[in-house]
């Protein structure tokens, strides 16, 4: 389902008569990454009580934030893909990273317990290519001797809308998959192989939940919520790693922020014994200048009072907080 997801954003005023200027700020909207859409509607409603300032976000895709922004028909747009340097310039764009989360591979397959199920990046291209098509292949039951897997078609799920998860899952697929990186490739949006689409996170995890022998990639806190099977997936270290907010954070301090341009940091298959390896920030992208001063003055105290006050709400959620440097990077850049 893809309605829009209405929170409530605060403004951080400083004491003083300076303070007053904003307070009467339009309200903000914003449109892109459903990845997103469950934190920034858990900080606008924290901000609300604190505020009052209404905004109003879409969780239509990361294609379609990144299109509406470029266009100025929102005053932020986010997307899990970060934009890329000559973009952001000829847009006139300024981008930052807002909280991090792992994206995760789903299952239905009959006796087959959450977390019980190995797999590499290889085989799950494979499975995605459709060169394995059944539960019991020979590659996947060598991975899983203790498991008894059943003659069942495998039926994979996709998005088949502009997406940042698509983006994150497939630049995965590519670096772990040489077949996989030179016939088909990474992208928002690509010409699947077969399987069938659905939209947004949610379609995904609904399609997974009703289809015998799918499986589907979702961001964490969709699955989580759904109680739905996850699987293990192996390591660049070799160990088979379980997702949780453990095996993110890995990730996240493995992480070299420092040598990321405009905060486009690379999270995917990173080094270090027990990290998650498809893991990605999502992203704000905001005008500079703004078209309307108060409303880009608005956007940018919400997601300080968010980077002030919204760390326990990211957790409760499943997301990996960034770290407090990248905080401090990002307000310097501001």
């Amino acid at each position: 389902m893809r309605r829009p997801v209405k929170f409530l954003a605060a403004l951080m005023f400083a004491a003083g008569p300076a303070a007053l200027s904003v307070a009467h700020a339009a309200d903000i909207t914003g449109a892109g990454s459903s990845f997103a859409a469950p934190i920034y509607e858990a900080w606008g409603a924290a901000a609300k009580r604190a505020t009052g300032v209404a905004v109003n976000y879409q969780s239509v895709g990361s294609s379609a934030g990144q299109n509406q922004i470029l266009a100025g028909t929102v005053d932020f747009g986010a997307s899990d893909a970060p934009m890329d340097a000559a973009k952001l310039e000829k847009g006139s764009l300024f981008q930052f990273p807002t909280v991090m989360g792992g994206i995760v591979p789903v299952v239905n397959v009959p006796g087959v317990n959450p977390n019980a199920l190995r797999l590499t990046g290889d085989v799950l291209a494979d499975i995605y290519a459709g060169t394995i098509s059944s539960w019991n292949d020979p590659k996947i039951t060598a991975l899983n001797p203790d498991l008894k897997l059943p003659d069942l078609p495998i039926a994979t799920v996709h998005r088949a809308d502009g997406s940042g998860t698509t983006f994150v899952f497939t630049s995965y697929l590519s670096r772990e998959s040489q077949s996989w990186h030179d016939s088909v490739g990474a992208g928002s949006s690509i010409a699947w192989p077969g399987g069938v689409g659905a939209r947004g996170n949610d379609g995904v995890a609904a399609s997974v939940r009703n289809t015998e022998g799918g499986i589907g990639y979702v961001e964490y806190a969709y699955a989580s919520r759904n109680h739905m099977t996850t699987v293990q997936l192996k390591g660049k270290a070799g160990d088979f790693v379980t997702a949780n907010l453990d095996s993110f954070a890995k990730a996240a301090d493995a992480a070299d922020w420092k040598g990321a341009t405009n905060f486009a940091v690379d999270l995917l298959d990173t080094p270090g014994q027990g990290a998650w390896p498809i893991v990605s920030a999502t992203y704000v992208l905001v005008p500079k200048p703004p078209k309307d001063a108060d409303k880009g003055e608005a956007v940018r105290k919400f997601f300080g009072w968010a980077f002030d006050n919204g760390d326990s709400a990211a957790r409760r959620l499943d997301y990996v907080v960034l770290p407090a440097s990248v905080k401090a990077a990002v307000r310097a850049a501001w």
